[in-house]
């Protein structure tokens, strides 16, 4: 294909390029005679959005990346993201973690990700660039010889993916690890590392560390319009490199150690750069750590914003000198106003109270405005008011509350945290978007300008004072990202329970609202969740908690509207050490299994007010309830079964043999159906698969359909009395899916297909009791996805 450069392109259609085949668009067999419908249980966010890039040549244009949960596409027309990456199956749930995007200025049709979650082995496959030539409609993959982290350390700072506008065939790549400067001359299509690059990076948080312990790498390519290509590495010895002969070779920038490698004597790295070309500068925002939960710097400040001019090689320190909290703790985003020069932004990360703050320049950095400010009284006393720019609308997801009021300048809604993306649109300066719990966006931005300072000095009275700004509106600009990582659902008909990492947990009557977020206890995360088969009003659930107050389990008596904390069980800290919990059938009994591993089983009769220890079961054992009958709960522990006939308060071992011994198991009671247990799960290379169980665990037959099995669930019935359905992510053939068997078991056909896959699926999954054929699906950063059978 004829190569373009942005100059030729600018102002001009984008040449049409044929799709990429991919899995997508592969026929599978088995495939159910019910064809399905999918969407998300909607919460609107849920996870971390490290970065958000506009193309510079297409308006409207817009890639959002998020750390576990894929890559998203905005719709203006929606006002809406649409999910990019579903496609990816289980087998390669590692690609769903974006370490960066890069949209072609050229060609704008084009688009690349870099993929891959973990660079340790918690992620078993190695990192790929996907790349599109249809905006992400449908993919191709070049596989790489490295990892890659989106769910890493440092998965803010970049982009590390960039094309160059004088030649876009030719896509850069920053690798971590020492992997160095890759280069694709074929639109991505394939890679070569740039050996005459000199410094693959040597940065480390914590070394020896699996997850903090990785060489953050080469974080970020930017081209100027004048020939350089500028590199940014995490060295805070040597932290920027140039090319002025299209890559062929490299040398440090002068200076740039000086200017990038340390504030106030903490050893600093460049995290995010952004030209000015208008006025040829070249702005650079580091901190002492790459984020995103930086703490406060062993000493003095922790970052500072850097303006170089490359035509003269001079450097600038235009670190803003005033900060409200006071010591900056580092900057996270950084974006320029590419139609005002000179105006740029940044934004402080990890400023947990009461606020990040965000900087605005209007003069390349010689003065800032903040966001907004302390007011203080004559005295000086605590705490200060404050006053802001701008004011925030969560409409429709009040959720962001977290369950909290305002506290003095503490609000319940905040500007941000981990605040790595901040992003001007290139065409529209008056619209910005940015992270901080949320995606958060204005179409009024320029009104900051014509606001003047927030605060003034009122002589008579001998204090400060508020001065008056009309501040203007910032909204919810995430609608269509979800990026949950559910744990486990509870469907009752008519209402549905989620657990979710780090967002304690959901309860929903309408899925097309977030609901009712579970803030009491005041669960971290979600973990865990049971009901009474025979009283489903009755909802237990446990989570990961903060503070020394409320216990891991809560109880709802109400189908989830209101709940109750119970009492923290001796021996057992906060934190996540949730483990699981069954109810019995009638509601009377709760059994709770801590999740810290050395802890055994205990049971309570009043709600969780007391806990008295449960016989015969080990620590960590996973615990279950019959559906039918309350004087029977079930456990499994190390390739062992257990049943108690008694309420739960001993269990005895089955003689079940055969079963899963490594990696992890999961099991369910079948709705109406006295002692009928399914178990699914074990570890590749060992035993693993699907058993069922009809006399309570006594004996155990293996499902001979699937050769791995992860999660099980009923819903349902296809007939006015027939076995409740029953549905499993597991694999078959060679397929991995989301199966479903309308005749307890004897046939199974998979209702999801090729462009539906959500990467890993395998937590848990379950059927609606009410409405036949419709599936919850848990996915680890696709949120809560839903089938229905299409009509």
């Amino acid at each position: 294909m004829r190569r373009r450069t942005l100059a030729a392109s600018l102002g001009a259609a984008a040449v049409a390029a044929a799709a990429v085949p991919t899995a997508a668009q592969a026929k599978t067999s088995g495939t159910c005679e019910d064809a399905y419908t999918w969407r998300n249980a909607i919460v609107n966010g849920g996870g971390w959005v490290p970065g958000i890039v506009f193309n510079e040549t297409e308006a409207d244009l817009i890639y959002a990346r998020t750390d576990i949960g894929g890559l998203y596409r905005w719709q203006e027309a929606t006002q809406t993201w649409k999910p990019l990456l579903d496609w990816i199956g289980g087998d390669r749930w590692g690609w769903t973690g974006i370490v960066s995007v890069a949209t072609d200025p050229v060609e704008p049709n084009r688009v690349y990700a870099a993929a891959g979650t973990y660079t340790n082995d918690w992620d078993p496959t190695d990192g790929a660039v996907l790349y599109s030539d249809d905006y992400g409609e449908t993919w191709g993959a070049a596989e790489l010889p490295f990892k890659q982290g989106g769910n890493m350390p440092g998965r803010g700072m970049g982009e590390r993916l960039a094309v160059d506008p004088a030649d876009n065939a030719v896509v850069y790549l920053g690798a971590p690890n020492g992997n160095g400067l890759w280069r694709s001359v074929d639109h991505g299509r394939n890679w070569a590392e740039v050996t005459a690059f000199p410094n693959p990076g040597n940065f480390v948080i914590t070394p020896g560390d699996a997850y903090n312990g990785d060489n953050q790498g080469v974080v970020w390519i930017e081209f100027d319009q004048t020939g350089g290509i500028y590199v940014g590495v995490a060295d805070p010895d040597d932290p920027l490199y140039v090319s002025t002969d299209r890559g062929r070779t490299w040398q440090p920038v002068p200076g740039a150690a000086a200017a990038l490698g340390s504030a106030d004597g903490n050893r600093t790295i460049p995290k995010r750069a952004a030209f000015d070309h208008e006025n040829g500068h070249l702005f650079i925002v580091t901190s002492w750590n790459p984020g995103p939960y930086n703490g406060p710097p062993p000493s003095g400040r922790g970052g500072s914003i850097q303006r170089l001019s490359p035509a003269t090689g001079e450097w600038t320190d235009v670190t803003p000198t005033y900060d409200p909290v006071g010591t900056i703790p580092g900057f996270g985003g950084l974006t320029v106003d590419r139609r005002r020069p000179g105006t740029l932004m940044a934004a402080t990360e990890n400023h947990w109270y009461p606020d990040e703050v965000i900087f605005r320049s209007t003069d390349s950095g010689a003065t800032w405005q903040t966001a907004w400010d302390y007011v203080w009284d004559e005295d000086y006393s605590w705490p200060p008011q404050r006053t802001d720019r701008f004011t925030l609308d969560p409409t429709g997801n009040e959720w962001l509350t977290w369950g909290k009021a305002d506290d003095g300048p503490a609000y319940a809604i905040k500007h941000g945290w981990m605040m790595d993306a901040v992003s001007i649109d290139p065409h529209d300066s008056d619209r910005i978007m940015w992270i901080g719990g949320t995606i958060w966006g204005t179409e009024d931005l320029t009104a900051w300008d014509a606001q003047g300072p927030l605060v003034g000095w009122d002589d008579a009275a001998g204090r400060q004072v508020a001065l008056p700004v009309e501040p203007f509106e910032a909204g919810v600009r995430v609608h269509g990202i979800e990026e949950t990582a559910v744990q486990d659902i509870a469907a009752l008909g008519g209402t549905l329970v989620s657990a979710m990492g780090d967002l304690a947990g959901f309860v929903q009557t309408d899925l097309d609202r977030p609901g009712a977020m579970i803030r009491h206890p005041n669960w971290t995360s979600g973990r865990a969740l049971d009901f009474a088969g025979l009283d489903p009003d009755v909802i237990v659930g446990t989570g990961d908690v903060e503070g020394d107050v409320d216990g891991h389990v809560g109880v709802s008596l109400d189908r989830g509207a209101t709940w109750l904390t119970t009492t923290r069980l001796e021996g057992v800290a906060g934190g996540g050490n949730a483990g699981t919990v069954a109810v019995s059938a009638d509601g009377a009994v709760i059994v709770w299994s801590p999740g810290n591993g050395s802890t055994a089983p205990v049971l309570s009769t009043d709600l969780g007010q007391t806990w008295t220890p449960v016989e015969g079961l080990p620590a960590g054992a996973l615990v279950r309830s019959d559906r039918v009958d309350p004087a029977r709960l079930y456990a499994f522990a190390a390739g062992a079964f257990y049943a108690s006939a008694d309420g739960g308060s001993s269990f005895t071992a089955t003689s079940a043999a055969n079963l899963p011994a490594e990696g992890p198991v999961e099991f369910r009671a079948v709705p109406g159906k006295r002692g009928h247990l399914w178990l699914t799960g074990g570890k590749t290379g060992a035993v693993y698969g699907m058993w069922r169980s009809t006399d309570g665990g006594r004996t155990w037959r293996r499902v001979p359909d699937f050769q791995e099995a992860d999660a099980v669930g009923f819903g349902k019935a296809r007939s006015r009395y027939g076995y409740p359905a029953i549905y499993t992510s597991a694999k078959a053939g060679g397929q991995r899916g989301i199966w479903r068997s309308t005749d307890e078991g004897r046939t199974w056909q998979r209702i999801n297909d090729d462009a539906h896959q959500w990467g890993w699926t395998g937590k848990s999954i379950t059927g609606d009791p009410e409405v036949y054929g419709r599936v919850y699906i848990a996915t680890n950063g696709r949120g809560l996805i839903y089938g229905d059978i299409a009509h």
